[in-house]
């Protein structure tokens, strides 16, 4: 039965939903109202899209440290897989302001006491895969090209990236593998976390749901896709600092991209199993203790 809930959610059938067609002014409305989200939830959506920023870093770091400098770019470029996943809390900030809710920063983690967390973590887990999948694809796109010695310094790598045959083969080669992997994150991610964290409608409903958004809308789901990728380059300048703007605008923006593309009629709503409340203070009302208003 577990499975089976995981999988087809509460309901004794799964879910019939029905999808809207959308244009790029529903795009656009989306994208109006995840900024006013953000505007009016600044500190719980810099709190989120901090860490954005710091696994940046830190993956600069890395690169930078321990000779993995030619996994540096589709390390960045992947994690955008991962991201519809880990913005979790700013569809559930979303959901909560739409509702009239109380949206402190602390509500941002009430996922984990919903009915649908475990279709969540499993779609969270296939998205997982596809990054692993990614990483082990540049690599070997890398292999190929300038073989398993690592680069002698960060001069020579980029020389030989920009300046040989081999380099611009592997540019292109990787670039086409990483557009592959970037449609098939977006064909299973566009809507289907939102769905989960609105509707306990099961992992595999939500799936199915978010790939008949692509097909029915397939131009206007290729427009978000690119608008994703250029606004995500752009918050990765300079030193992936802008991402702290530009994935909490995004991730509240996919959750009005749900609500304008997904009718979800009667399905059953996730029930909560509400923690006992504690005296005292949590790492997860930082920074939002300091605005005591925003409570």
């Amino acid at each position: 039965m577990a499975h089976s809930h995981v999988l087809l959610g509460a309901g004794d059938a799964p879910a019939k939903l029905t999808i809207r067609r959308i244009g790029m002014a529903d795009l656009k409305d989306a994208l109006r109202k995840g900024a006013d989200d953000f505007l009016a939830m600044p500190t719980h959506a810099l709190f989120m899209g901090a860490i954005y920023p710091i696994v940046g870093l830190l993956l600069a770091r890395l690169a930078f440290g321990y000779s993995v400098l030619p996994l540096l770019y589709p390390l960045a470029a992947g994690f955008a897989l991962i991201g519809p996943a880990a913005a979790i809390g700013l569809y559930e900030l979303s959901r909560r302001r739409e509702a009239g809710l109380d949206v402190s920063a602390t509500h941002a983690f009430d996922v984990v006491y919903s009915s649908s967390l475990g279709a969540i973590v499993a779609l969270g887990l296939l998205l997982l895969v596809l990054f692993g999948l990614w990483m082990m694809a540049a690599n070997a796109i890398y292999i190929a090209a300038f073989g398993y010695a690592p680069p002698a310094s960060i001069g020579g790598f980029l020389r030989e990236v920009f300046t040989t045959e081999a380099g611009w083969r592997m540019i292109v080669a990787g670039n086409i593998v990483g557009f592959f992997f970037a449609v098939l994150a977006l064909v299973v991610s566009v809507t289907s976390f939102p769905l989960l964290l609105d509707r306990d409608v099961g992992a595999a409903v939500a799936l199915g749901t978010s790939i008949r958004v692509v097909l029915d809308n397939p131009v206007t789901m290729a427009a978000w896709g690119l608008i994703v990728a250029a606004l995500l380059l752009i918050g990765s300048l300079p030193f992936f600092l802008g991402l702290a703007v530009v994935v909490p605008i995004l991730g509240h923006a996919t959750w009005h991209l749900y609500r304008r593309t997904i009718d979800t009629g009667d399905s059953p709503r996730p029930t909560q199993h509400e923690p006992q409340q504690h005296e005292g203070r949590y790492a997860a009302d930082f920074p939002s203790v300091l605005f005591p208003w925003s409570k």
